[in-house]
Formats: structure tokens, sequence, C-alpha cells
């Protein structure tokens, strides 16, 4: 019977932590579903491939190749090695060893291998990453918005790998030196291959066969255990965009970046004014969808992608480093517009569950809470953070639709601009010109 507790153990772990992860990733879509409805189906074969070439492939992440070339490394190995979890998690729950090893064969020698030699330049690679944050210290990494929480979050992911890709070498490390030296032992097939371990074993050398057992059974449930934990502290992580990246690319905006999207109810009234036939003194046609407002003031006038958008942003801060307006020391920062429309949805979000379903006014919204006026009209449009982007995220989406929400319901345009729009309305161009003085500047050439 006592054979069984560990089996029974793992098992309850597993489960406990898959319930806890599922339940988090419903709430995360719940939140998202907060959002407006937004058609973002059409061209799947298009959609498909965008996904396949940025989030698979990261076609954009190696546009920076130093960056790029380690986080390939990091992202492939973290596909490949998680082949080796589903075994440990099928020897957990029937309490095997290396289940796999006699029907693969020399297949398996391989496997662990190739293995290996990821988990060892995973190791190094998460290592550079932290020297370039906190020792030569990239100013895109010690921006204001990543003082406190964000920083230590990205530290914690750091360490998170470094300290399960160890555990994983140990564990082979130990498992090799008992197949070598203890080649009887109990439960311990001769099988694998430990190209990088195997510089592991003389930490064992002269240690009794239960005290090596001990450290490789040690190194196997801290390692399957933080794989638990960091599971579900994703949820709570910048690094959720190892499974929302997919999402993300699959529902990006796949026209020009440079083309805007116009107000449906703006177009209609002006095809009614441009219409000659039209009566100007009729009564507006109330049965027309008009919006309850236009623009957003808050994450819940946002639409569904764009809340995506704000969950799936790895924080990285390339949109920042290529925006003109922070290079030029303006209040703007791409990566914070995206920070904080997460911030605030989670916030709306705790409200609802807190509330049973039912958001409660907290006197609290994202425009001037979170995001200042002064940040959104810094903003030149230029779309470089959404061309940087790794992930396709699009903070100038959000930009202009706040920005459409201060010019629309407030009226709170800056001076220069609603002059310019003043001017077009009576002049039919920005400048402050009477229509008919406009050429007097030939005169004097």
């Amino acid at each position: 019977m006592i054979d069984f507790i560990p089996n029974v153990l793992f098992v309850i772990l597993l489960v406990t932590a898959v319930t806890i992860f599922t339940k988090n990733i419903l709430k995360i879509k719940n939140n998202i579903y907060l959002g407006k409805s937004i058609h973002r189906n059409d061209d799947k074969p298009e959609r498909w491939k965008n996904m396949a070439r940025i989030a698979l492939g990261q076609s954009k992440m190696v546009k920076r190749p130093v960056a790029g070339l380690l986080h390939v490394v990091v992202y492939v190995g973290f596909l490949v090695i998680n082949i080796e979890l589903l075994e440990i998690i099928v020897d957990g729950v029937f309490g095997t060893h290396r289940i796999f090893a006699p029907h693969l064969g020399g297949l398996y020698n391989a496997l662990i291998a190739v293995f290996e030699v990821f988990a060892f330049l995973v190791l190094v690679s998460v290592i550079i990453f932290w020297i370039r944050r906190n020792v030569i210290r990239l100013n895109r990494f010690w921006k204001n918005e990543m003082k406190g929480w964000p920083k230590l979050d990205a530290d914690l992911i750091l360490y998170f790998e470094i300290v399960l890709m160890s555990l994983f070498l140990t564990m082979n490390g130990a498992d090799l030196y008992i197949q070598t030296n203890f080649p009887t032992a109990e439960h311990y097939l001769q099988a694998g291959s430990f190209p990088v371990s195997q510089y592991l074993t003389p930490v064992f050398k002269g240690m009794a066969l239960d005290s090596v057992i001990l450290i490789e059974r040690a190194a196997w449930w801290m390692h399957i255990v933080g794989i638990f934990i960091f599971l579900n502290y994703l949820y709570y992580s910048k690094h959720l965009h190892i499974l929302l990246a997919f999402p993300n690319t699959f529902f990006a905006n796949l026209k020009a970046k440079g083309g805007f999207a116009n107000n449906p109810t703006v177009t209609a009234e002006v095809k009614l004014m441009m219409d000659p036939e039209s009566d100007p003194y009729a009564a507006p046609d109330v049965s027309a969808d008009e919006p309850d407002k236009f623009g957003a003031s808050d994450v819940m006038d946002l639409n569904r992608v764009q809340l995506l958008n704000a969950y799936t942003c790895t924080e990285c801060g390339r949109c920042t480093s290529e925006c003109p307006a922070n290079q030029t020391g303006k209040l703007l920062s791409p990566r914070k517009i995206m920070m904080d429309t997460r911030d605030r949805l989670t916030e709306v979000g705790d409200n609802i569950s807190k509330n049973k379903g039912v958001f409660v006014p907290d006197g609290k919204q994202l425009l001037n809470d979170y995001i200042t006026a002064e940040e959104l009209w810094a903003c030149t449009s230029c779309n470089a953070c959404v061309e940087t982007c790794p992930i396709d995220i699009d903070p100038l989406s959000i930009i202009m639709t706040m920005r459409q929400y201060l010019v629309m319901e407030e009226s709170a345009a800056p001076t220069d601009l609603n002059n310019m729009m003043g001017n077009i309305e009576n002049n039919g161009a920005p400048w402050p010109f009477n229509q008919q003085d406009r050429l007097n500047w030939v005169q004097d050439l």
C-alpha cells in the first residue's frame, strides 16, 4: 500500500495544477469577452500562415539577432523538452521509470541527448538574458513602467528556468551514475544518452546507492512540481504570451498598417450630408445602430482583440524603444499602454467576480486613472510600435480608440488640433486661409 502513496500524491498534484490552470485560463477568457465583439475570421488561410510565421516561426523576433537567437533557443528548447515532460507525467501516474525507453530503443537515446543539449543551451541563454537585464542594464528594461513587480516578474521567470533546467540535468546525471555504477539497481533501466549530464557524475562519486537515488528522486519531484508551479504562475506573469501568442497572431489585423477603420456612424452621417437628394430637415433615423459612446474610456469599450493584445504583451519593450515620441522624451510608452490596459482589465474582472457577475462602479477608468491624455496625444501614429512587436500586438489601435473618445465625447482635443479641424470645416484645408486666397503665394514666384 505504501508503494502507491507517491503515485496518488502525484495524481493529486497533477489534477490540482490542471484545475487551477484551467480556472485561470477561463478567467482570462471571460475578461477578454468583456470587450466588444469584432470580426476577425476573414481570410483564414492567411491568418493560419501569419500565426505559423510569427508565433511558431519567430520571424519577427530575429530582427534583433542577439536577443532573437537567444529567444529562439529558449523557445525551441521549451517545445522540445516538454516532450520529455510527457514521459515524466506518465511515470508519475503509473509509478514507472523511463517508460518509453523499451518501446523506442535507439530513438529514445537520441531524444534524451537532444533534450539535454537544449536544456544546456536554454540554461546558457537564460543566464545571458539575466546579464543583459541586470548587469548590462539595457535601457528598455529600465523604463519607469518596469519598476517594481514587472522587473521582479521578469527576473523570477529567469530564475524559474535556471532552476528547472538545472534540476533536469541533475536528475539525469544521478540516473546515469546509478546506471553506470549500480547496473542491477531496481527500477533504473539502462537507457538514455547523456551528453551534458555525464559531466555531473563526478559529483556523486563515492556516494551510496540510496543517497544517489534520494538525489535523483528529489530532483525529479522538484522538477515536476516546479513545472506545475510555473504553469499556474503564468496567469500572474508576462510569460502568458507562451500560450496567447498563437491566438493573438491569428486574430491580428491583416490590413495595411497605415489604414484606419472609418467609424460607421460618422460615415453614415457624412454620406447623408453629401447626398443631394436627402432632406436636411428630416427627422433622424432612430432605428439606426448608434454606439452608446464613441471611442473608449475604459476597457469594456475596447474590442476583444485589443484586450487579447493586452494579455499577450511580453513587456519586451521593443515597441517603446522604437517609439519616436518616447525617444524624444515624451511621456508615451506603447508598452505601458498595454500593461495599463491589462492591469485595468484584471481589476475590472476581479470586480465582476467579487460581485457575482455584475460590475460595481469603482470610480476609476482606464482613461486618466491609468493612461493620461498627454500620453495619448504624444503618439505620432507612425506604427513603429506595431511593426516591431514580435507577436503582432497593436498599441496604436488602443491609443486611437481612446483619442476618439476624447474628441467625440469630451471635445478634449488639443488646441492645435481643434484649430486644424475648424479650418478644415470652414476652409476645406487645415490652414487658416480662405479658399480664394490659397493660391496667393504663387504671385511671389
